[in-house]
């Protein structure tokens, strides 16, 4: 078995966290590595292998992985207990108690963790494009702050994600973001023709930063154009490739 590969931030320093990349997983075929994607069409019980490997680095059993089923919503779970059914429909979690790791799958999407040492609470989101406008970094932080966090204490760092010069959108695309906010043009670049370039982890920590997070940033890791250590869900459609794998990102108390 070769070894899980680990991105860690001195940002979250002290407190357990993990961005896996794809390295030292069981899967094989366009899953190669460490797919943790349970709704991939990857055998589940390799997945399954996958989840338990990054539990373990995170010294976790595989029972106390907490998560969410992603539908690129504004939704929050406040976890206390380990689930014991099929996982709500969210887009992140937050918790106070230890033992419990939250877990966010991305493949091109912005895994978000959270911490604030001082309070002793933690949080995990998946902010996609739709989940970002939305609101869901937002509200992690109002949900972190209802278990006693206080925002400017909270940390927030993205880990591995699609970067803008690998992100190219349409002109509705484009509009979207103008009738949200015009200064949202910012995050845009011309691409070719009538396409442009969006830049999501810059959008990303504009919402943390203007939400009045602590500290943001960006680990600077673009899925799209290291396909030895990342998934990416658009390089798997511009390869025609049947399906893709998920990256896993875990924080514990």
């Amino acid at each position: 078995m070769s070894s899980l590969e680990i991105i860690t931030s001195d940002a979250l320093d002290g407190v357990q966290h993990g961005f896996f990349t794809r390295k030292g997983g069981a899967s094989s075929g366009v899953f190669e590595g460490l797919n943790c994607g349970l709704g991939s069409t990857d055998q589940a019980d390799i997945v399954t292998i996958n989840r338990s490997r990054a539990a373990g680095a995170l010294g976790l059993a595989p029972a106390e992985m907490c998560s969410v089923y992603q539908v690129h919503s504004a939704d929050v779970v406040a976890v206390s207990v380990p689930p014991e059914s099929e996982p709500p429909k969210a887009d992140a979690l937050v918790t106070d108690q230890p033992g419990l790791g939250l877990v966010i799958l991305t493949a091109d999407c912005q895994p978000v963790l959270f911490s604030d040492r001082k309070a002793g609470v933690i949080g995990a989101a998946h902010a996609g494009w739709k989940g970002a406008i939305g609101g869901i970094l937002e509200q992690t932080l109002t949900a972190m702050e209802a278990l006693g966090a206080r925002r400017e204490d909270i940390t927030a760092v993205i880990g591995p994600t699609i970067s803008q010069r690998a992100y190219e959108v349409g002109p509705e695309f484009f509009e979207d973001f103008l009738a949200e906010d015009q200064s949202n043009a910012r995050f845009f670049a011309n691409g070719e023709g009538d396409r442009y370039l969006f830049d999501l982890p810059a959008f990303g920590l504009h919402r943390l930063r203007e939400a009045g997070a602590g500290h943001a940033e960006w680990t600077r890791h673009c899925t799209y154009s290291d396909p030895e250590r990342f998934y990416s869900y658009r390089r798997s459609v511009h390869r025609k490739e049947a399906d893709y794998g998920r990256l896993i990102s875990m924080i514990r108390l």
